[in-house]
């Protein structure tokens, strides 16, 4: 006895499978173009303010934060896309890691040769990111 699929099957299991891939790709990527546009606004904001973006003794430029903000986020996506196919449940675990993640990013803000008001601003960013592309990427993850 032998079983054979038909090409009907494997499509349907194809397409089933990209669209959620490109709902999180799009999703993702959405998120940390906003994201990153939220953090260079609150830098800029922060450095108006009087808030010195100076860390080690060199100026941080406020674009830095959104590519930076832009490159983390990313990662974040690349993870999640992981997760969708290694993983049972990879909402729950997406989100356990990226707080995780997030809560170890902020030991070197408070490590840092800056100012008390620079390492807190340098802490609200990761904040901000973490509250636009987590949620943004958990919703698309199945539970």
């Amino acid at each position: 006895m032998s079983v054979t699929t038909t090409p009907t099957a494997t499509t349907t299991t194809a397409t089933a499978t990209a669209a959620p891939a490109k709902s999180l790709i799009f999703g993702g990527l959405t998120a940390a173009a906003l994201a990153a546009a939220a953090t260079a606004t609150l830098a800029a904001v922060g450095k108006a303010a009087g808030i010195s973006l100076v860390v080690g003794g060199g100026p941080i430029p406020v674009s830095g934060f959104a590519v930076l903000t832009v490159i983390f986020s990313t990662v974040g996506l690349a993870l999640a896309l992981i997760l969708t196919r290694t993983v049972h449940r990879p909402r729950t675990v997406f989100v356990r890691t990226t707080i995780t993640l997030t809560a170890l990013s902020l030991i070197p803000d408070l490590a840092a040769d800056a100012a008390g008001a620079t390492k807190m601003l340098l802490m609200s960013t990761h904040l901000l990111a973490a509250v636009i592309v987590i949620p943004a990427i958990t919703r698309r993850l199945s539970a």
